[in-house]
């Protein structure tokens, strides 16, 4: 059973919705002490000799962190200004405490890695945007001054990490469940109380395009209550492309129609699989996997052996955690679906949490 289903099972009953109350009371008592003992200076944050920008959740789950981080990696890019992105590698499978470089001169698997980093490096690959992957943020950080030039660094899921000091905290919320069932973990999804919302500096909104105006509207409006003045920026993931993993090829998105299979191991399946139904596709079979699963070479043969000549799509994180032997599994009909990060409002305040001067051109 996983550990959602273990709490929803909890929930059900009286004893376990207390055993789940009491377990988020000494959470958040934990989560108190920690920030409190920044703040009064018993543990202090390093700066670093240039621009940092956090990209942060406060709830569990996928909110697009990283879809977000390569757009503002590529807008930066776009304008000329020398970025790199630091990571902690959550979930990696061959762990090491020393700063793990992406880059074009020190190429690397994904094992090292882990997935997202991986996925931005590839993603980020023309702009030749390095990626650091260590567990100590500060370390990363350093690594990135010690061997590249850059003017921004932004620190992939860092809202609850206070060893780094940073100029800019963005804080991405899912529309569709943006405050966490309103409890602590392992209650609730939150990481913080919501009043920690007022340590951002820009709220970003995903997923808006799977909610109602009317849930944007109530959602803007509490947010005015908890974090008045705080900018709230909305955005979609739109889809692009699809890319045949076995051709190598890109494809529209109306190449492929009817029935399909469904295969992914991410934070949000639910977004995943919506976006796919939007697209019109009659979703047949679907396999779920828990967040950065590593997939085996059985899970694939079982899945080339139930989706009958059916084409198969994933996601490039999940993509990049299939075996090296793949090929020998599926050898056609196997997609990726390419989606990006869109801002449909609050362009200029998106440009001034990154980069201010940016603003000021628009």
């Amino acid at each position: 059973m996983s550990a959602s289903q273990t709490r929803l099972t909890l929930k059900s009953n009286p004893l376990g919705r207390l055993l789940l109350w009491s377990a988020s009371l000494a959470y958040g008592l934990g989560a108190w002490l920690r920030r409190y003992s920044y703040e009064l200076g018993v543990f202090k944050s390093a700066t670093v000799n240039t621009r940092v920008v956090c990209f942060g959740n406060i709830t569990t789950g996928g909110t697009g962190k990283t879809t977000a981080v390569i757009l503002a990696a590529k807008t930066l890019a776009e304008h000329g200004i020398k970025t790199a992105i630091i990571s902690r590698g959550y979930k990696r499978i061959e762990q090491t405490k020393e700063p793990v470089i992406l880059s074009d001169n020190t190429p690397t698997d994904w094992e090292k890695a882990g997935d997202e980093p991986f996925l931005m490096h590839e993603a980020l690959r023309e702009y030749q945007i390095p990626v650091v992957v260590c567990p100590d943020r500060v370390s990363g950080a350093q690594a990135v001054l010690n061997n590249f030039q850059n003017q921004v660094i932004l620190m992939d899921d860092g809202f609850q990490h206070y060893r780094l000091y940073r100029d800019t905290d963005i804080v991405l919320m899912d529309a569709q469940n943006p405050f966490g069932e309103d409890a602590l973990l392992p209650l609730g999804l939150l990481r913080e109380p919501l009043s920690a919302l007022t340590r951002a500096n820009a709220i970003l909104l995903t997923h808006c395009d799977q909610v109602s105006a009317e849930k944007i509207e109530e959602t803007k409006a509490r947010l005015s209550q908890i974090c008045p003045g705080i900018p709230v920026i909305l955005s979609e993931h739109q889809p692009e492309y699809y890319l045949d993993v076995c051709s190598a090829s890109k494809q529209p998105l109306d190449h492929i129609s009817g029935p399909v299979t469904v295969l992914s191991g991410i934070g949000d399946p639910d977004s995943f699989e919506t976006t796919l139904k939007d697209l019109k596709l009659d979703l047949k079979q679907i396999w779920r996997y828990p967040d950065h699963h590593p997939y085996t070479m059985e899970e694939l043969k079982s899945a080339q052996a139930l989706r009958n000549g059916l084409p198969l799509i994933t996601t490039y994180k999940d993509f990049t955690r299939f075996p090296k032997e793949w090929r020998t599994v599926f050898t056609d009909s196997v997609y990726v679906l390419s989606v990006h990060l869109q801002i449909t409002e609050g362009e200029s305040e998106w440009l001034k949490a990154i980069y201010p001067r940016l603003a000021s051109k628009k």
